[in-house]
């Protein structure tokens, strides 16, 4: 049962949050302790978040952040198809199909997720080439967001100043201060460092507890859904599509240059957290529920990958 728990960590985690969320959802004697965990998990998840960061930024060498030639160029396909999906979007004959569009580009124009260094380290990545790059990816979607979403929902009042920094600030709060303390870690509290290096998977599961409440928050924004099961299940396959095409995408690139880990996962392994803020912020919150479904998604081609890498 251990083995299997560790081999199939993240499945096991999205399944025990799903289950959990129907769980309360729809046992009535449960609504008083379902009220009482609610803010428990939602000060859980940040924290989790964090640590998670944490643990695995104190790894990182600073000496060693020098920009690649992999990142330029994920970063090139990946605005290519971010103005394609736009392009594409302002073309859209009806509301519903322009919706469903917005929830697809939600998936692209995101910027890669802090805890992707957490994977790639899993597959032999290498750890300090992705945090370099997970910093150029929240830099570049904090650009293009304030100018794409506005095309797309003139309605929104968004200057691109106050729009850039928002993002850029919230970006900074998960990414500069985990990186700031594990530096210091890493230099001056030698014992703490070396029990995080004697514990390789601790930020491994630390995301999967956060992964766990997330997968729970997305069953719930997917049930309290106001779109009708045709458009939700359109809005699944879709993404599901998206995420694929960015995996195999990333991992062409990565081939390259010898980096199919990070490539990979800086293509397709997106922050969902902060694209569902993005989606209701600037969008509609029917394009949240795309960055709701690529949760799945991603986590799903994430456990093949890391069965992939211990079968080779």
């Amino acid at each position: 049962m251990l083995r299997f728990l560790k081999n199939w960590t993240l499945p096991v985690a999205i399944t025990v949050g799903t289950i959990a969320y129907l769980v309360f959802a729809y046992t009535p004697a449960l609504d008083a302790v379902g009220n009482a965990l609610n803010p428990i998990f939602e000060t859980l998840l940040p924290l989790t978040i964090f640590l998670t960061l944490f643990v695995t930024f104190s790894k990182v060498d600073f000496h060693k952040m020098k920009l690649r030639p992999w990142h330029g160029i994920v970063l090139a396909v990946q605005l290519g198809l971010v103005l394609l999906l736009t392009s594409i979007t302002l073309q859209a004959s009806t509301l519903s199909n322009k919706l469903i569009l917005e929830a697809m580009l939600i998936c692209v124009i995101a910027p890669c997720a802090a805890a992707t260094p957490v994977v790639t380290a899993k597959l032999g990545g290498d750890l300090t080439q992705m945090t370099t790059f997970v910093l150029l990816s929240a830099i570049a979607a904090s650009l293009q967001i304030p100018i794409i979403f506005p095309i797309l929902e003139p309605g929104h009042d968004v200057t691109f100043l106050i729009a850039f920094l928002t993002i850029l600030h919230r970006l900074a709060i998960v990414l500069l201060l985990p990186l700031l303390l594990g530096a210091i870690v890493r230099h001056w509290v030698r014992p703490l460092y070396d029990w995080f290096l004697r514990t390789p998977d601790l930020g491994f599961y630390l995301w999967s507890v956060s992964l766990a409440i997330v997968a729970g928050i997305t069953m719930r924004n997917v049930l309290h859904s106001p779109i009708s099961p045709l458009h939700l299940c359109s809005i699944a396959l879709l993404t599901l599509g998206v995420s694929l095409v960015q995996y195999i995408l990333g991992h062409f690139i990565g081939k390259h240059w010898g980096e199919t880990a990070g490539t990979g996962q800086g293509m397709f392994q997106k922050n969902t957290g902060l694209a569902i803020w993005i989606a209701y912020t600037y969008l509609t919150p029917v394009a949240s529920i795309g960055a709701g479904c690529y949760v799945l998604w991603q986590n799903l081609i994430n456990s093949y990958e890391l069965w992939k890498y211990r079968q080779a």
